[in-house]
């Protein structure tokens, strides 16, 4: 039994959870998460951009100077991997493959509890992934 107690009824457990990723070029960024991954704007000022997915909020937040992390900063729950990804593949996107695992030729891999991960890049040069969970 795990030694973290739950708090039942918590407020923030009732808000919507806001990502925020680091982008030193607010329009190609927006344009990458809004024209080729879908994502819905919600608004933007001169510090930032707002963009929504099904129940979601994610910020792009413009900085000065960036250096992407080399872990994922971000992933995307999905239904069918390789659809997406082939999708995405079309629209230009390029997976990411890594000499450690081992990546089927769409470059999905299958962890050991069954999901299937593929990882890709956005525009500043955050890793991004798609996962499709086997429940």
């Amino acid at each position: 039994m795990s030694n973290v107690k739950k708090i039942k009824n918590h407020k923030f457990q009732e808000m919507r959870i806001t990502s925020i990723l680091p982008s030193s070029n607010l329009e190609q960024s927006k344009a990458f998460f809004q024209n080729v991954l879908g994502l819905n704007l919600i608004s933007e000022d001169p510090y930032g951009v707002e963009l929504e997915g099904l129940d979601s909020v994610m910020r792009l937040s413009l900085v000065q100077q960036f250096t992407p992390q080399a872990f994922t900063i971000l992933g995307f729950k999905v239904s069918d991997i390789d659809s997406e990804v082939k999708s995405l593949t079309t629209k230009g996107v390029i997976f990411e493959y890594y000499d450690s695992l081992d990546q089927d030729e769409l470059g999905i891999w299958t962890s050991p509890s069954d999901a299937k991960v593929a990882w890709f890049k956005d525009p500043e040069g955050n890793v991004l992934s798609l996962t499709q969970y086997p429940f």
